[in-house]
């Protein structure tokens, strides 16, 4: 093989690997979940599961911040994790299914 050809395979081969690792990124590894405490704050909670969440709700109740971060699992893209932080604080954590919506025919 010539030089220019092992050149243009080499920068095909690290453009692939790289799409396919900032692809993942979007999304959270469900075994990442392990590493998760109840009280950790919400800082440790995204240096785990990363920064791509959605802020789902916000809201204050009994003079306490509540925050709900929404996270999909890579492999499920149906599926949602929430984890509810109460004044920066995880205090619990559960799944979602997204509903699907249903066509009828005729």
């Amino acid at each position: 093989m010539n030089n220019s050809k092992f050149l243009i395979l080499s920068a095909l081969l690290i453009v692939m690997l790289s799409s396919c690792s900032s692809f993942k990124s979007v999304y959270f590894n469900y075994s990442d979940m392990d590493k998760l405490e109840l009280g950790m704050t919400k800082q440790q909670v995204t240096k785990i599961l990363g920064s791509s969440y959605t802020i789902a709700e916000k809201r204050i109740e009994d003079d306490k911040q509540i925050e709900v971060l929404s996270y999909t699992n890579y492999n499920e893209t149906d599926t949602f994790y929430m984890f509810v932080f109460k004044n920066d604080k995880l205090e619990k954590w559960y799944r979602e299914f997204a509903h699907k919506k249903m066509i009828k025919d005729n």
